[in-house]
């Protein structure tokens, strides 16, 4: 099956999808997202002008295309961000990325631009759990915040690295999402399993994500926070070797594996229109949606 890697960031101006495609290669990885530099407004060190962005990462994706899907990562209180994420889109990004590094999800500049991102059908992919940018940032990143989207119909977001520490949480949020969604057209939460989670706390977030008995198949990601400019196979394998085999010991069936690989995230992206009528969950012990079966 093909794999994709759906969290791939881009930290310079370098542009080489060939050699990262490469050793994408040479871990067993087909493709994958990769976001662009740091907004200017985000990280004033680092981050670079919107324009700036947008350039370098559609370099990324050009002649790539169906392997490098190119992402616009922004921050809702930059200059022209309306307008800029319109114009992103028309020039072929496939999802918006955002961090909240100091402000709230639920901060009327950032649910506008979300009201926005779902009328244009543009995914998007969030940070959650603990921030490692040597600031006050986690409070901003705590899962119960996104509860806050459910207002907005359509929207399709991920919430990165399972918001680890606070998996349980993350996974609680997801439930209340599933059920707001089997009752009326509402915003649609993934997954995006993406480390974060240290190793030892790994078979504890997959064995509680797919045996909770939430039906979570079509909506979980596999991604690795690789740099695109120095994709290292040995981190991509050690994580697909990592999540295998827990996967295997708690008996994921194989489809649920090509969704998690590849079909979810097409999904996503709006690539594929799959339609997906999902069970709704209990909060007991009833288990109706069952990870072993096809």
């Amino acid at each position: 099956m093909k794999i994709f890697d759906m969290h791939v960031h881009n930290f310079s101006d370098k542009v080489d999808p060939e050699g990262m495609l490469a050793r994408m290669d040479e871990a067993g990885v087909y493709g994958g997202c990769v976001f662009s530099n740091w907004p200017d407004r985000a990280n004033k060190q680092f981050g670079v002008s919107f324009d700036e962005r947008l350039r370098d990462v559609m370099k990324w994706a050009e002649g790539n295309e169906g392997r490098i899907f190119p992402v616009i990562w922004v921050h809702p209180y930059e200059d022209n961000v309306m307008e800029n994420v319109r114009r992103a889109k028309a020039c072929g990004i496939c999802a918006v990325k955002i961090i909240c590094t100091d402000f709230y999800v639920y901060e009327e500049p950032c649910m506008e631009l979300l009201r926005l991102c779902a009328e244009l059908d543009l995914p998007v992919i969030f940070h959650s759990g603990i921030l490692w940018d040597g600031g006050v940032s986690s409070k901003f990143n705590r899962p119960i915040n996104w509860e806050a989207l459910l207002e907005i119909e359509g929207l399709r977001f991920s919430m990165g690295h399972c918001s680890w520490p606070w998996i349980d949480e993350c996974i609680a949020l997801y439930g209340k999402f599933l059920n707001s969604l089997t009752m009326r057209n509402t915003a649609e939460m993934f997954f995006d399993i993406t480390p974060g989670t240290p190793e030892i706390y790994r078979r504890e977030l997959l064995t509680k994500l797919y045996t909770i008995g939430y039906d979570v198949g079509h909506n979980v990601m596999f991604g690795t926070d690789a740099t695109a400019e120095d994709y290292k196979p040995q981190w991509a394998k050690k994580w697909l070797d990592i999540d295998g085999k827990i996967l295997s010991d708690i008996g994921v069936s194989r489809t649920n594996l090509q969704r998690l690989y590849y079909d979810n995230l097409m999904r996503f992206l709006g690539i594929t229109d799959t339609k997906v009528t999902h069970k709704s969950p209990v909060c007991d012990d009833n288990r109706p949606w069952d990870a072993t079966e096809d």
